[in-house]
């Protein structure tokens, strides 16, 4: 059975930092493109971040230069570092795994940004 637990998330001020986990069962990691999504109230599920099994990534414009994805095969981890927060960033963080037809959702996790 294959699951994507998040954690991580929290309160945090604008302008702070939160690293967010996602530790992975139940697949070979490596072999999924690895990614994390955002779902702000009233609005639709995004793209934020994205990295493939070879190691390339790509992020949205509205976290680029301020979000980093990263990923640990042997640990089947994946990570996001979140830098500079603000408050539009506030939102629940969904871990995504992807390999062919094999799409898998994390339980979500969440974030605000408040002062």
């Amino acid at each position: 059975q294959v699951q994507l637990v998040e954690s991580g998330g929290g309160l945090v001020w604008p302008g702070g930092s939160l690293t967010l986990s996602c530790a992975a069962s139940g697949l070979i990691i490596g072999t999924y493109t690895m990614a994390w999504y955002r779902q702000a109230p009233g609005k639709q599920r995004a793209l934020i971040a994205r990295i493939t099994g070879g190691g390339n990534t790509n992020y949205a414009d509205s976290v680029k230069g301020r979000f980093t994805i990263s990923r640990d095969n042997a640990k089947k981890m994946v990570s996001l570092q979140m830098n500079g927060l603000k408050p539009e960033d506030t939102a629940v963080y969904y871990c995504n795994a992807v390999f062919g037809w094999r799409d898998y959702w994390g339980q979500g996790t969440q974030v605000t940004v408040s002062s």
